[in-house]
């Protein structure tokens, strides 16, 4: 029979509570040393969290403004970039059209206003432009195509332009087509699909708002579109059999599409103003997100050679526990009075 006194009982007591002590220090401490940060941050920060907290918020604005820039980005480079292919389309075809006079043989007259068809067909394809599921010139009704195709246009200003005898009457009547106001029958009800709304400012930054309001409906737009149609009627019939008629149309749609032009470019020129805000605020996003990043990790992050020096100290404390229970273990009288 083992007879164990109350001293033995304390003693045993005593070091199973300091094996589980050096057993947690030792996994807090390999903790450290796989995650890089503190076990015990309470004590890092003195128990006081304020700091430690502050960046944190401050970290998640700039991680939600990061998001919102991204997609400012993402939205207006598809928008240059569209209206930068409309600008080489028209850029091409303006002067080709300018050129046309009564000396131009049917063929010829055929030949641009072909060209002009295919040119909006292509010019309409560039406004409907789908970047990640959403329309970026259709407003706030992004999921909706913003123009209609080239061929409802030109459905609508046939029957605009029916009986009309002139090639001035008949450009006339384009004109007033595409700048009527909404309810007039005209290019913003027939063929305009999206949003009278501009999309929303984007969120970049703190106080920092960014607002894109071009649409398919922008008058700079619907100019460049008036031009194009103009000259795509000719290839649909307009003035049939009066050669010089329609040559003379060809003209009234290149020196419109020549005017449009300017408005493109200004146009364009804000957008790219948009864009370099945007790219400004989103470096200064990214140097504030480092450099908090960086105090963060002043807080929570371990020195690795610290923890490893205590943790190894650790270690042996555990290991020489270990070896005074086994020896206490064996213990016996004999061995006492030896």
């Amino acid at each position: 029979m083992t007879y164990m006194s109350i001293g033995d009982l304390a003693a045993s007591l005593q070091m199973r509570m300091q094996n589980a002590s050096l057993q947690r220090q030792v996994q807090a401490l390999a903790r450290e040393m796989s995650t890089g940060q503190r076990s015990d941050l309470a004590s890092a920060v003195g128990r006081d969290f304020s700091a430690l907290a502050s960046i944190d918020r401050n970290l998640a604005a700039l991680g939600s403004f990061g998001t919102a820039t991204a997609e400012a980005e993402l939205f207006t480079g598809s928008l240059q970039a569209a209206l930068g292919q409309v600008s080489d389309v028209t850029d091409t075809l303006a002067p080709q059209l300018m050129s046309a006079s009564g000396a131009s043989s049917d063929g010829e007259v055929t030949a641009l206003a072909r060209n002009a068809r295919s040119a909006l067909a292509s010019v309409v394809a560039s406004l409907n432009v789908n970047v990640a599921g959403r329309y970026v010139m259709a407003g706030t009704a992004t999921d909706t195509r913003p123009v209609a195709g080239e061929g409802a246009i030109l459905a609508a200003l046939r029957a605009a332009t029916a009986g009309i005898p002139t090639a001035s009457g008949v450009a006339q009547a384009v004109s007033d087509w595409f700048d009527g106001s909404p309810g007039g029958g005209g290019y913003l009800d027939l063929a305009y699909q999206g949003s009278a709304t501009p999309p929303g400012p984007f969120a970049v930054g703190e106080g920092e708002l960014v607002s894109v309001g071009v649409t398919a409906a922008s008058p700079e737009i619907r100019n460049l579109l008036k031009g194009l149609a103009t000259a795509a009627l000719v290839a649909d019939g307009a003035l049939s059999g009066d050669r010089p008629g329609r040559a003379t149309l060809l003209r009234h749609a290149g020196t419109a599409l020549a005017s449009a032009g300017g408005g493109l470019v200004t146009l364009r020129a804000d957008l790219g103003n948009s864009e370099a805000r945007i790219a400004a605020v989103a470096a200064r996003n990214a140097a504030e997100s480092s450099t908090l990043g960086i105090a963060r990790s002043g807080i929570v992050a371990a020195d690795p050679y610290e923890t490893a020096t205590r943790l190894q100290e650790v270690q042996t404390q555990l290991e020489t526990l270990y070896t005074l229970t086994a020896r206490m273990s064996r213990l016996s009288l004999a061995e006492v009075l030896r």
